[in-house]
């Protein structure tokens, strides 16, 4: 744009330039025409030079003294000169000297006019260009909105009735493997449906906090996790203060000891030790806390991005505890990992606010 803008603003002063100089010119000729009638006349009469407030016009003899000067009192940037010679005359004048102020402030706002009317059409040619573009993608991403929460609605049935025949069929067949890894399968299922309805709904559903007694929540949790722990031979140490209350949504508890719980179960090596504790330090912070014995996190600020997995082999969808990221800095709860081959890994929740 700015090269165009260049040239038609030389163009336009050149023409200006032009026209202007064609105007005194043109004063020029007219004293001169004046002066010359004048002279072929009779007339005894003073000659009286023609007056403008354009022009600043001097006459001179042939020894360049003053026989005439009008001037007009304008100061302005430049002024464009003319000066003609002049034939024998009555007046002995031998030079006539024509200015006229010239200024190009009109030129350079008449350019900024059209520069700011180029870019507003650029800038709404553009915008309805984006505005055109984005629309099918608007339109897309609110049916597959749409679609997904018709899916996940169409999911959550079944996989109910599947888990409540897996434990009625448990219950009256003997134990077997194939139901135990059913059941176990389904609960996995449920995580990951929870945690994708969670991830579909947050931005559109509003969790509104209430008084959860947190001591007795975290054992309902930790009872639903109890038989994801034979495949593996884990075993749970749980220590539980007695009567701690928090003030905080149940979704977003239930998400954060899920995610955690289960990424425990999941990495952990056979035959260990899951350890669960849920207490207030020396500060009266309420302290939640999952230790497990598992490969050392190599990268422990990578954990909580979302779609990152630390071991693919184990599968997932590394959303988790991308999920439990944003529960926390809603929250406002700190979040402190520590691990090592000799220690493990302990992920640790600090409820700054939990009154």
């Amino acid at each position: 744009m700015s090269i165009p803008t260049y040239f038609y603003t030389k163009l336009e002063l050149k023409s200006y330039n032009s026209q202007q100089k064609s105007q005194t010119l043109e004063f020029a000729k007219k004293i001169q025409s004046k002066i010359y009638e004048y002279s072929l006349s009779n007339s005894k009469h003073k000659f009286v030079f023609p007056k403008s407030f354009k022009f600043d016009v001097k006459v001179l003899s042939k020894h360049r003294k003053i026989i005439y000067e009008s001037i007009n009192k304008k100061h302005d940037i430049k002024k464009l000169r003319i000066e003609i010679v002049l034939p024998k005359n009555k007046l002995n004048a031998k030079y006539l000297i024509v200015k006229k102020n010239i200024s190009y402030l009109q030129i350079y706002l008449k350019i900024l006019l059209l520069c700011f009317c180029i870019f507003l059409f650029m800038f709404v040619s553009i915008y309805l260009i984006i505005q055109a573009s984005i629309d099918p993608f608007k339109r897309a991403n609110e049916y597959l909105d749409s679609f997904f929460n018709d899916a996940m609605h169409e999911l959550k049935t079944p996989l109910g009735v599947i888990q409540l025949n897996l434990e009625i069929l448990d219950e009256k067949q003997p134990k077997t493997k194939e139901i135990y890894r059913s059941i176990n399968a389904t609960k996995n299922l449920f995580l990951v449906y929870e945690d994708i309805e969670y991830l579909i709904k947050q931005k559109s559903v509003k969790y509104n906090k209430e008084q959860i007694e947190f001591d007795a929540f975290l054992k309902q949790r930790i009872d639903q996790f109890d038989s994801l722990l034979t495949p593996k031979n884990l075993s749970f140490n749980v220590n539980i203060e007695q009567n701690l209350i928090i003030n905080i949504n149940r979704t977003h508890l239930q998400r954060l000891i899920d995610n955690t719980i289960s990424n425990a179960i999941k990495y952990s090596f056979k035959n260990s030790e899951i350890k669960i504790n849920l207490k207030k330090d020396e500060e009266n912070k309420l302290v939640f806390s999952v230790h497990n014995f598992a490969n050392e996190i190599k990268n422990i600020n990578d954990i909580f991005n979302r779609y990152y997995k630390e071991d693919h082999i184990k599968g997932g969808f590394g959303i988790g505890l991308n999920i439990v990221k944003n529960i926390c800095e809603y929250n406002n709860i700190k979040i402190e990992v520590n691990s090592s081959e000799k220690e493990g890994t302990c992920f640790k929740y600090i409820f700054l606010n939990f009154f």
